[in-house]
């Protein structure tokens, strides 16, 4: 059986959400606190990979229980009267009095068998939180500037980026990705009280792409770079030609989304809360 964890983090602790040796990491603080209330060996399996610092209010991840089909000797048609699902309420009650408390579970939820955290998802979106400001309360949560930035003209630079969709010069360099193609729908920056906000929706990201985006549209903000200028940069397809990466504690996973209706195998869930 599968099952879908709903969650959010501060990866203030973390060395991101994949397992690393020897390192503090989301998936195996959650793993093994899976591992323990279950009494057997559980494997995770993220919708994304956060890299250290980064934080999300809004992740996915899948884990297997096992049916006990091998040794039981049930038919595929009978097995399911004689296995129990998990109690799933009292599940998310006993992770969160588990967890550290920098994690958060909303909701466990079975889902059909195909259903992949990662390759499932049809889209995610993220936001980058800078200001000019001293936030003593946001300490962690936001990047500080010292420029007063031109909110227009970063979202005329935003909109240029949505004509592209070829993003190696915002990539990191060195990494396994196959194709450095994404689809963008969404990129705009907001004022939101003492923040200005960069959210930025696509099907797909590239390692450390936000963080490379968001330090040359700042540049733009400030004066440093052109809408020409951001134009040359990617279609010269080369990271060394953007701008800085900004630091990792601005930076929120805030939207990842699937079409439940297709996945959930329990009809009665309230997928939307999970939209």
């Amino acid at each position: 059986m599968r099952y879908v964890i709903h969650l959010a983090y501060n990866g203030a602790n973390y060395c991101g959400w994949q397992t690393q040796p020897e390192l503090p990491t989301v998936q195996l603080t959650l793993e093994q606190a899976l591992s323990t209330l279950l009494r057997t060996p559980i494997a995770i399996v993220g919708c994304g990979r956060t890299d250290t610092g980064v934080h999300a209010s809004d992740f996915y991840a899948h884990f297997d229980v096992k049916t006990g089909e091998e040794d039981s000797g049930l038919s595929a048609d009978n097995l399911s009267e004689k296995v129990m699902p998990l109690d799933t309420k009292n599940l998310v009650f006993k992770l969160n009095s588990y967890l550290p408390p920098d994690i958060a579970i909303f909701d466990i939820f079975r889902v059909a068998d195909n259903f992949h955290a990662r390759f499932s998802a049809l889209s995610r979106t993220y936001q980058y939180h800078v200001s000019d400001a001293r936030l003593p309360f946001a300490q962690g949560l936001y990047s500080r500037i010292y420029f007063n930035p031109d909110i227009d003209k970063m979202n005329e630079a935003s909109k240029v980026l949505m004509e592209y969709d070829d993003f190696t010069s915002f990539a990191k360099l060195h990494t396994d990705n196959k194709t450095n193609i994404c689809h963008l729908s969404e990129a705009h920056w907001d004022r939101v009280g003492e923040e200005i906000v960069f959210t930025i929706k696509s099907n797909r990201f590239l390692r450390n792409m936000v963080r490379s985006v968001t330090g040359t549209l700042l540049d733009v903000g400030r004066g440093k770079l052109s809408i020409e200028g951001l134009r040359a940069i990617v279609e010269k397809k080369n990271r060394c030609a953007a701008g800085v990466s900004m630091p990792a504690q601005g930076l929120f996973l805030t939207k990842v989304e699937y079409d439940w209706s297709e996945l959930s195998i329990n009809q009665s869930i309230n997928t939307s809360t999970h939209q």
